[in-house]
């Protein structure tokens, strides 16, 4: 007679996972504000439309992860910033639409439940919603023991966020001499990390320390994807803004040009910006050719806002009093 066997010799540990949900539920309660009608666990996750706060409202979704930064967290076993990553991210993404966040939701596959690593995915998760302003509602976490090597896993999120429909920013009003304002980027962001390790981590190890960067490999590697939600509305609230671009893959050129009218074209100033050393190390450590570098990497460059011409001065104001450091990246031209 064969031997009996259950799901959890399987590798798959309901128990566990039931455990781990139990442990976030205050954690992710601590992004919840009045609107929230659920708790974790139900099938869905209810959240009352604040309507009273909106004359013709549109809904503003995205759906994203962070690619093999995750790699960087495993190697380090620190998962505490990650989640931060996914929520700034996706913020981010609704943000260039003109889009606030409303709530979040996050998928975690994994091969095996470690509750120590998914307890610091959740505080980042809950930590990047709290400084948005988003209510974490939901997630899904899924055990795939052979899926997942040991110690490995993926993560995505999805955001709904709100705009009003007189508001939503969709690069339409871009015209002819229009002026480009970079905001500087906090590192890698999310983008880019293939091509970074291969060339990083052949020259150093993670936790040694390279002079070019201040800091070990890692820790610049791990630096959070930063939020631009606060300096942006800020300045939204004063002009408008009538173009965003979220500088992820694809560089800057690649992202701006999705918001650009065909008819016209975007002029870079590259001296108008210092690179930061970690794009500079990686050019030069792998031969990298300036082309793929621009195509891969933000260099710098986390957003870029278009205005008009004479709110230029006026929106860099604001911005630095948001403790920014903008600058004039370029401007519209046409073909």
């Amino acid at each position: 007679m064969s031997q009996s066997m259950t799901y959890k010799d399987s590798g798959v540990d309901i128990s566990k996972g039931n455990e781990a949900k139990d442990r976030i539920k205050k954690m992710v309660r601590k992004t919840f504000d009045k609107n929230v009608m659920s708790e974790i666990g139900l099938f869905g996750g209810f959240y009352r439309f604040p309507k009273n706060k909106f004359n013709d409202p549109v809904l503003v979704s995205s759906t994203d992860g962070v690619g093999t930064k995750l790699k960087i967290a495993v190697l380090m076993d620190q998962h505490d910033t990650i989640g931060e990553d996914l929520v700034n991210h996706c913020v981010n993404d609704i943000l260039a639409c003109g889009a606030t966040p409303l709530f979040f939701l996050d998928y975690l596959g994994l091969g095996k439940v470690e509750q120590r690593v998914i307890t610091e995915i959740v505080e980042g998760l809950t930590e990047g919603c709290k400084k948005n302003g988003c209510s974490l509602i939901g997630g899904e976490t899924a055990q795939m023991p052979g899926f997942y090597a040991d110690g490995e896993y993926d993560m995505s999120g999805t955001i709904v966020g709100v705009v009003e429909k007189k508001k939503a920013i969709n690069g339409s009003v871009i015209k002819n001499g229009d002026v480009l304002i970079g905001l500087h980027s906090s590192g890698l962001h999310t983008n880019g990390y293939s091509l970074a390790r291969k060339v990083l981590m052949e020259k150093y190890k993670l936790e040694e320390n390279v002079p070019e960067l201040g800091c070990t490999l890692g820790e610049e590697l791990l630096k959070v994807h930063k939020s631009y939600l606060k300096p942006v509305k800020a300045v939204m609230e004063k002009i408008a803004v009538k173009g965003i671009a979220h500088i992820t893959g694809g560089g800057i050129f690649e992202n701006t040009y999705r918001i650009i009218p065909k008819k016209l074209k975007i002029k870079i100033d590259w001296s108008s910006w210092e690179v930061p050393p970690v794009f500079e190390l990686i050019q030069r450590l792998g031969n990298v050719p300036y082309d793929d570098m621009i195509r891969t990497f933000n260099l710098g460059v986390g957003m870029i806002l278009v205005v008009g011409k004479k709110q230029a001065d006026l929106t860099i104001k604001i911005l630095r009093q948001k403790k920014e450091k903008p600058f004039i990246l370029g401007e519209i031209v046409r073909h």
